[in-house]
């Protein structure tokens, strides 16, 4: 079945026969290989972002529940300047020791920051919690990294219930009874050589909206079918007590082949995490470990204002896109 696709206001130009067709991936952004594992009984996975040259990286963490790996060494004034993978997985804190697997699949390669005596690879990863659906005792395991690793490509275009996302669900102010998938979803943007991509896995406490009518797309329902509204619940309830029980956090990787240094692509990531305030209602809950990744993999020149600002609006459309390509309630 087809089912809409939510477009922003978001043109992809090309100006000429030569120029590549676009896959609406993060993969349109030269470079970057893309690759996916997961189990799908267990309702757990792993993605993993290969540059294919060390990339010029930043983060920004938003959300209060955060689950991570070699996040500081992205901030600006430290030592180590570049990336050579990035890991998004399920498996909650467990899933962190799957970034073992990408950094076994460099170090075979010879890739990483050269100490002398051998290279490390640097790869930063983040967590999003699956442990509630499918089973909370499987895990993304280093291996299964590995095999991510083994099945990047450049060419990669599937969404939805896939990867980190293939336990990603939304909706959790009544329960996992009443949430409904997440998944993974991508877009991206290109303008003459310029390209921007946004990779999202959604897994959020909030309810998933349409940026342009408010509309709810994914999210909490009641017994009848009908959505509770998360936002509209807070407002009627702002006093009571709340302490949910399942884990969330929506997870986005943001790429450019434009040059930026570490303070340029913080700043990137930084108006990039905007993309989910415009769609998850609400975002960047104390409940979520919400956290914005960019990448800077090229030599094009780009304004870091245009480049955080679009890609602002890829991340919206990303979320989006998860959830439309998830499919039906779990």
């Amino acid at each position: 079945m087809t089912r809409r696709r939510c477009q922003l206001n978001i043109a992809v130009l090309a100006t000429s026969n030569q120029q590549p067709t676009m896959l609406n991936s993060l993969c349109d952004v030269p470079g970057i290989r893309l690759g996916h594992a997961h189990d799908l009984v267990a309702r757990t996975g792993c993605t993993v972002i290969l540059p294919e040259q060390p990339a010029i990286a930043g983060v920004d963490v938003r959300g209060s529940a955060p689950g991570t790996r070699e996040l500081e060494l992205l901030r600006p004034v430290r030592l180590v300047q570049a990336i050579h993978g990035l890991l998004l997985t399920g498996g909650s804190a467990f899933g962190l020791d799957a970034a073992g697997g990408v950094q076994k699949y460099l170090e075979e390669r010879g890739i990483g920051f050269d100490v002398g005596v051998t290279k490390v690879p640097i790869v930063p990863a983040a967590v999003i919690f699956d442990l509630g659906v499918g089973s909370a005792h499987v895990r993304p395991t280093a291996e299964m990294a590995y095999q991510a690793c083994l099945s990047a490509s450049a060419n990669e275009t599937r969404q939805g219930a896939i990867g980190a996302g293939c336990g990603a669900t939304v909706g959790k102010l009544r329960g996992m009874a009443s949430c409904m998938p997440g998944g993974l979803g991508m877009a991206s943007w290109r303008k003459n050589n310029l390209v921007i991509g946004a990779l999202a896995v959604v897994n959020a406490f909030g309810d998933i909206v349409d940026p342009r009518s408010g509309n709810i797309l994914a999210g909490a329902k009641r017994e009848d079918g009908s959505f509770s509204d998360t936002l509209a619940h807070l407002k009627n309830f702002p006093v009571a007590p709340f302490s949910p029980w399942s884990g969330n956090t929506t997870l986005v990787a943001v790429a450019t082949n434009a040059a930026f240094n570490k303070e340029e692509i913080t700043k990137i990531a930084q108006m990039a995490q905007d993309g989910l305030a415009h769609v998850i209602r609400p975002a960047h809950t104390p409940y979520d470990g919400d956290i914005v990744f960019a990448l800077s993999v090229g030599t094009e020149q780009a304004d870091v204002m245009a480049v955080g600002a679009i890609a602002s609006e890829l991340v919206a459309e990303a979320i989006v896109s998860a959830v439309q390509e998830s499919g039906a309630k779990i």
